[in-house]
Parts: structure tokens; C-alpha cells; sequence
């Protein structure tokens, strides 16, 4: 009987709620992410703005660890030697109460240390993007770099997400870069391709 409710919650059918029992879930509607410079908003979340658009409460739930040392890959992708100090922050996006999203990010400890946004979930600049973090420092940050790729989701995002084992997931391994070429963060966003449609918006002339 609990393998059955495992299962049945681990395909979306059922959904268990804490202290309460485990209930028949809601159909969960497709939701449309906007890839674009323009959800860059001074003094916001990214994300909270494109929930809104969509008529719906954007939050998130966040673990920092700080001077964390960079595997290869990331060290790479930091411009960094491995090994170097990082801020590592896990996030579990919600759209209504609901995870829609995951992302683990990255920065450069040597970059924010001794400032009040060394702690991307901490201090007054607390939850308003890399960007706008970024800006309070004095520090222009002119583009980011997307890589997005299929894949199929590991237990632990499944789990996380509330999607089927092994369910297809778009992983994004994004890089933003300030004015000077140098890259200031970099994450690894995952979203459940059954329940996120990714549109990219390219901007275009002057």
C-alpha cells in the first residue's frame, strides 16, 4: 500500500500534505517562463515578476553555504582556479505553494566578501537578484549566458519537484557577466519539462 502511494505521488496523480494525509492532486497547469533581459527589474525578483504575469504568487525556499570550495566544472565556468571560495545557494522555487523550479548558484566569495551582499539571501539587498545584488556593489552586470539541454530528472529533483522518476527536466546552466567580461555567478536551474513551457525573447535593432 505505501509503494502504490509513493508511486501514485511520485507520477502527480496523489499529493501528500504534512499533518494532514495524502490527498488526490489537482491537475497542474503548464506554466510559461519568459526568458528576457526585461525581468531584470530594479529593486524585484525575477522571479516573483514572472509569477505575477502569470496571476500567480512567486516565492522561494533558500540554504546558503558560504566559502564553499569550486569543483572543476564550476571553477571553469567562474574563470576561477579549482578549489577557489564560493557562495553556494540551493533554491526550491514555488509558484502558489507549488515547486516549479530548482536552481543551485554560485559566486566567487572573493567577489562579495566583506560587503552586505555576500549572503544572496541575507542582509537589506536579501532576494532581489543577481543584477540589482550585483549593482549595490558597484559592480554592472551587462549579460547572461544560457545553455539550456533535455534531460531526465535525478530522484532527488523528483522528488523536490513532485514529478515522476526519471521525467524529462530542461536543465538551464546559466552565467551572468559584468561589463568587464567577468563572470560574477553561475547556476544550474532546473525545470520539469511537463510542467514549464521555456520561451526565450530576443531582443531586437537599438
Amino acid at each position: 500500500m505505501r509503494r502504490a502511494q509513493e508511486l501514485l505521488i511520485s507520477q502527480g496523480v496523489l499529493e501528500g500534505r504534512a499533518g494532514s494525509g495524502t490527498y488526490v492532486a489537482e491537475p497542474r497547469r503548464r506554466v510559461r517562463v519568459v526568458r528576457s533581459s526585461a525581468r531584470e527589474q530594479p529593486g524585484g525578483s525575477p522571479f516573483r515578476a514572472d509569477m505575477k504575469a502569470l496571476g500567480k504568487q512567486g516565492n522561494w525556499e533558500s540554504r546558503t553555504e558560504a566559502k564553499v570550495t569550486a569543483p572543476a566544472e564550476i571553477a571553469a565556468r567562474l574563470g576561477i582556479v579549482e578549489g577557489e571560495l564560493c557562495v553556494r545557494t540551493v533554491y526550491e522555487f514555488l509558484a502558489d505553494g507549488r515547486p516549479v523550479q530548482l536552481s543551485t548558484s554560485w559566486e566567487p566569495y572573493a567577489l562579495t566578501a566583506g560587503t552586505l551582499v555576500v549572503l544572496p539571501e541575507g542582509g537589506p539587498h536579501a532576494g532581489i537578484g543577481v543584477v540589482n545584488r550585483m549593482a549595490a556593489i558597484g559592480i554592472t552586470v551587462s549579460h547572461a549566458v544560457e545553455q539550456p539541454e533535455p534531460r531526465h530528472a535525478t530522484a532527488e529533483e523528483a522528488s523536490l519537484l513532485g514529478i515522476q522518476k526519471a521525467a524529462l527536466v530542461t536543465h538551464i546552466r546559466r552565467t551572468y557577466y559584468s561589463d568587464e567580461g567577468q563572470p560574477v555567478e553561475t547556476a544550474d536551474i532546473v525545470m520539469p519539462a511537463a510542467l514549464c513551457e521555456i520561451v526565450y525573447e530576443i531582443p531586437v535593432g537599438r
